[in-house]
């Protein structure tokens, strides 16, 4: 069975709080009396740790209170079907869990009907849309510019362009982004036009995150929860929506040309 996404999760907060000790995986696995191979694949994901086995792990590493109940919460249910996050702590385990996705992926897949999708934000939009704007969230987008970039198609409304977050000046720099973005090998932008037949960018967002490392998986936002799916036909479920929204798309070159357009009436509100 593929390791599910919280398994995952519930792995790098083991690592993270070992290594935050400073120790290494042989000479921890010595400390606690464990095998270092069992200890690696409970760090990995791909063994669940029993709920007395984590705890000896967390207490041994002197943690406790509020972190210490977050970690068990994901011992107890690392073997869900779904995962869906509704209190704070929930999603920051969710987040830290889609941080890891997008930093191993092989390809992301964004359909975004009426905002720019993350990846492809400028400071100021992502400002004006209300994200939280750290330097770690920055650099988020190294993942499809920096020297191994991974691969992206964002299928996007074409209500998103014409949304004024942060006035006409922030709205023409993002324009001029996603025209940028265009020219990436890696990068393959898609407009759905308005009058397209009915697709499933109408039911809205998601991302579609495949990677070698871990199992390809389906993140659903809310302003409130995050939905994460990873069972196969759920999987395949939003790969045939991908598709569909593909076909009711222009293609990359195309698109290019109605940003291209759009941009120039957001510069110059007299072609209007």
């Amino acid at each position: 069975m593929a390791k599910s996404p919280k398994a995952v999760a519930l792995g790098n907060a083991l690592r993270r709080s070992r290594m935050g000790e400073g120790v290494t995986l042989r000479e921890f696995a010595v400390r606690i009396g464990r095998d270092p191979a069992m200890l690696s694949r409970w760090e990995t994901g791909d063994r669940i740790p029993k709920p007395e086995q984590a705890a000896q792990i967390l207490s041994t590493l002197g943690v406790a209170g509020t972190q210490y109940e977050e970690v068990m919460s994901l011992v107890h249910s690392a073997g869900e079907a779904y995962w869906v996050a509704t209190s704070a702590a929930e999603r920051r385990q969710q987040f830290s869990a889609y941080l890891e996705y997008e930093e191993t992926a092989s390809t992301i897949y964004a359909v975004a009907p009426l905002t720019v999708p993350a990846l492809l934000r400028t400071t100021d939009y992502a400002a004006a849309a209300g994200d939280d704007i750290t330097a770690h969230n920055a650099d988020r987008r190294a993942v499809i510019t920096g020297p191994r970039p991974v691969g992206m198609v964002a299928l996007i409304g074409q209500a998103v362009l014409h949304q004024q977050f942060g006035g006409p000046t922030v709205t023409a720099g993002q324009l001029r982004r996603l025209l940028e973005l265009t020219q990436l090998p890696n990068v393959a932008l898609r407009v759905v036009p308005f009058g397209a037949a009915w697709n499933p960018l109408l039911d809205g967002a998601f991302h579609l995150i495949e990677s070698e490392k871990l199992p390809t998986a389906v993140f659903i936002e809310t302003r409130r929860s995050m939905l994460l799916l990873h069972r196969p036909d759920d999987v395949q479920s939003y790969r045939l929506a991908v598709n569909d929204t593909e076909r009711q798309s222009l293609d990359p070159r195309e698109s290019a040309r109605l940003i291209w357009q759009i941009l120039q009436r957001v510069e110059q509100p007299s072609l209007n």
